[in-house]
Order: structure tokens, then C-alpha cells, then sequence
């Protein structure tokens, strides 16, 4: 193997990874706030048993760069056959390498695993990295608001059904 090389993995967190991923998030959203020119962000006051809750109830994902924690991304699926996805950070010393993209591949494959339809996510308009990097992964600006005291986008991505083939008789 190339010395160079760097092995990254994602997969899904367990309790043991809370602290990892309140680091992360803490990191990632202190310059979200930064960026966002906004003076609250929730995402920075969350507790441990914040992060335990959501991965008792949503799925979690933490990538590891080396076996080193560096990005994670919460999302929750709906009944109605849509997601909400959240909490995505990469560690700023770990951004544009592949790992944001690595995580959000993960996302898509377990969501058309799981049947959902579409993805939404928020994120702030005027970070023009953030809405490049959802662009290049699928999403698109459904609306935009000032509800949380700067512009918000909700970006979509929609999952298509998947396409049988002649014959198939699932």
C-alpha cells in the first residue's frame, strides 16, 4: 500500500463514538456560525444524551480517517417515505478529501435501501462551499428562509425508484 494513502471508512455510531461526534459537530458548527453570520446555532449546545437519543432513534454515521474520528451526520427517516438529514460536519483539517463525500455516498446508499423517496437537509445560503458541495451531490434549493435570524436553504435530493429489469418479477 502507498504510504500516502489515507484509509477512511464510515459506518454506523455507537455510544462509544458520542464524545467523537460531539467534537466534531461542536467544530464543525462553531465555523458553520462563523461562516452563517448567526449568534445561536443548537447544534452547539447538544449533550451527550442528545447524541445518544438521536442515535437510539435516528441513523448515525461517524467516518474515521486512519482510525481517527473526523466526520459524522445524523438523519432521521419518515414514515411518509422522506428523510431529514443533520449534525453533517467533517473536521476542518480533514475537509476536501473525500470524506464528506464518502459519508453522503453512505446516506444515499442506505436511503434507497430503506425506500425514501427524498432527503432534506438545511444549511446556510450564503456558504457558498456548502451549497457547491450539496449541489455536486444531488440537492437543489427548494425555498429559503430568515426564520433562524440568517438565510437558511432546505435543499432536496430526490431518489428515484429504482428501475427493474425486463423479467424481473420482484
Amino acid at each position: 500500500m502507498d504510504k500516502f494513502q489515507s484509509l477512511f471508512q464510515v459506518r454506523m455510531a455507537t455510544y462509544d463514538d458520542i464524545p467523537s461526534i460531539l467534537e466534531i459537530t461542536k467544530e464543525a458548527f462553531l465555523k458553520y456560525r462563523e461562516l452563517s453570520g448567526t449568534d445561536h446555532l443548537a447544534a452547539l449546545e447538544e449533550t451527550y444524551d442528545d447524541v445518544k437519543k438521536d442515535i437510539d432513534e435516528k441513523i448515525v454515521l461517524i467516518a474515521l480517517s486512519n482510525d481517527v474520528p473526523v466526520g459524522s451526520v445524523r438523519v432521521q427517516v419518515f414514515e411518509d417515505g422522506t428523510a431529514y438529514l443533520s449534525r453533517f460536519g467533517v473536521k476542518v483539517t480533514s475537509q476536501n478529501n473525500g470524506i464528506g463525500k464518502s459519508i453522503m455516498n453512505l446516506v444515499d446508499e442506505i436511503m434507497r435501501k430503506k425506500g425514501v423517496r427524498s432527503i432534506a437537509l438545511h444549511t446556510g445560503a450564503k456558504i457558498t462551499a456548502l451549497i457547491r458541495f450539496y449541489y455536486g451531490r444531488g440537492f437543489y434549493v427548494d425555498s429559503t428562509d430568515k426564520s433562524r435570524g440568517y438565510i437558511r436553504a432546505l435543499l432536496i435530493k430526490e431518489y428515484p425508484p429504482e428501475k427493474r429489469q425486463i423479467g424481473d418479477t420482484k
